[in-house]
């Protein structure tokens, strides 16, 4: 069981990226997810969550920016970055809480991570 993620790579200031981050394994079923980032010499910081049922929260610095969204049916969740920023730019993390898999274990699991670059 494991996130893997997708989508990443390198676009100009004002460009778009859609980062997709997938469930792979016997996954039963997915509580909260959310996306992460970190830059260079600083900590992770939290950009976009969303419920099981849909509710989300962002970051104030990517509100009206990005969107998060997902596919339960896919286990698959999705970020798409609008206008982006130089200080966009960072190594951004996807998390699941609560994985559930077909034998009744329960784990918190984090993506590998996807580099964002954004040139000004």
């Amino acid at each position: 069981v494991q996130l893997v993620e997708s989508g990443g790579g390198l676009v100009q200031a004002g460009g778009s990226l859609r980062l997709s981050c997938a469930g792979s394994g016997r996954i039963l079923r997915i509580g909260d997810m959310g996306w992460y980032r970190q830059a260079p010499g600083k900590q992770r910081e939290l950009v976009a969550i969303i419920t099981s049922g849909g509710r989300t929260n962002y970051a104030d610095s990517v509100k009206g920016r990005y969107t998060i969204s997902r596919d339960n049916a896919k286990r698959t969740m999705y970020l798409q970055m609008n206008s982006l920023k130089p200080e966009d730019a960072a190594v951004y993390y996807c998390y699941a809480g609560d994985v559930v898999d077909t034998f009744g274990h329960k784990n918190d699991l984090w993506g590998q991570g996807t580099q964002v670059t954004v040139s000004s």
